[in-house]
């Protein structure tokens, strides 16, 4: 069989997802789609609306055949990070091809453009230390570096977030020299960070932002997803109580960092050059987490950079800790969400291939990324009562889900 991988958070799973499913299928020919798929904590540095096992559901509702976690010392990194565990997740999964959305629509700007990068890399490294020495923000650094070596036409715009994530999963694939083919189908119609929607193409930032301000689906937001997602969303609240956002933790976050010292936060992934300090005294004068991060953010922090410091702060991930993920060559597993009887087919021959090992829950928890995962899953049901954060995180414990199509 032959599989296409995707990488995905699904948050919410919507009909411009459905859509590059559709066509990432078309585009590859293949018989098996696989999503490699953040779990509880994103990319940008948030928690998502719904837990990985409903948004898992969605997925499998809509065409994908294989949900695999990302794992979380992957998934709340900066682009080359997540871009590299996703890839070697999906190389595991024996992915002939990765497709991917784009500005464009044409992988060719991005093969070229890693040539010009790997030609240029050193003038590049050189630029991009330059700045940071300056004090400017990471992607606005890497911005001019990339400018300074060429490599800023109209056509790869790396400005645009998905195909800055697109150029990472393209230098991941090519740095490792993966038997893996680059995919890409043009965006359609709603842009990545677009607050308002219209017609049934709409970002997940729009719908979250509708969802989390109404509390409640209204017939035209629902109109922007897959009935199997609406479904999804309703029967979370419904049982939880909660669309998770970062108004919920604010009081948890809170508690920690008054009760920590300067030192204990300085060990804490994503917190440098002094910044402790920063976290320290902001705390008291706070009074939403949202201007929690303004009293801190400069040019130099980004509300993205901040937002993924503050997971780490609410799940006590050290810099130490996430040195396993950074300077390992590959990944250390596999971890299985859900799949479809084709899934099941294909996992049943693809298994005996694989490096490393398929974990379907944490039943046989031995790795110290798997307990990263466990603190995190901890700290996204903390908001819950005690008896609901009890029934959730013993999902880890169940069988993955099998959807039959």
């Amino acid at each position: 069989m032959n599989a296409c991988g995707l990488i995905v958070e699904y948050n919410p799973f919507h009909n411009g997802h459905a859509y590059h499913i559709q066509e990432s299928k078309k585009t590859s020919g293949a018989d098996c789609m696989i999503a490699v798929m953040s779990g509880n904590f994103l990319q940008r540095g948030e928690p998502a609306i719904i837990d990985k096992y409903h948004r898992t559901k969605a997925a499998l509702s809509a065409g994908i055949d294989i949900v695999l976690e990302l794992p979380y010392a992957y998934a709340v990194q900066s682009s080359d990070l997540f871009a590299k565990g996703s890839v070697h997740t999906l190389n595991e999964a024996g992915v002939s091809s990765i497709c991917f959305g784009s500005e464009s629509g044409d992988v060719s700007h991005f093969t070229n453009g890693y040539r010009l990068f790997y030609d240029k890399e050193t003038i590049f490294k050189k630029t991009l230390k330059e700045q940071l020495a300056q004090g400017t923000s990471f992607p606005e650094a890497s911005r001019i570096a990339y400018q300074e070596i060429g490599l800023a036409a109209s056509e790869m715009d790396l400005t645009r977030p998905n195909n800055i994530l697109g150029f990472s999963y393209v230098k991941a694939i090519l740095n490792s020299n993966l038997p893996i083919d680059p995919l890409t189908i043009k965006r359609t119609k709603s842009n990545y960070h677009d607050q308002s929607f219209s017609g049934s193409i709409a970002s997940a930032t729009s719908i979250r932002k509708e969802l989390l301000a109404e509390e409640t689906i209204k017939p035209d937001l629902a109109d922007t997803m897959p009935v199997e997602t609406v479904s999804q969303l309703k029967n979370y609240k419904q049982y939880s109580g909660v669309w998770h956002a970062w108004k919920l933790y604010f009081p948890i976050l809170k508690y920690r960092v008054k009760t920590m010292s300067a030192k204990e936060i300085a060990a804490i992934h994503g917190v440098d050059e002094g910044l402790e300090n920063r976290i320290k005294k902001t705390a008291d004068e706070a009074i939403s987490f949202t201007d929690w991060v303004q009293r801190i953010k400069t040019k130099r922090y980004t509300w993205t950079r901040l937002q993924r410091m503050f997971v780490h702060l609410l799940t006590n991930t050290k810099k130490n800790e996430l040195n396993a993920a950074k300077n390992n060559p590959s990944v250390s597993f596999v971890r299985l969400l859900g799949m479809t009887e084709t899934g099941k087919s294909y996992l049943n021959l693809q298994k005996k291939k694989m490096n490393v090992p398929l974990i379907s829950n944490l039943n046989k928890n031995t790795s110290s990324l798997l307990y990263m995962e466990e603190r995190a899953t901890d700290a996204y049901y903390s908001i819950m009562d005690i008896d609901k954060q009890k029934a959730f995180h013993d999902q880890e414990l169940d069988p993955p889900v099998i959807i039959k199509t």
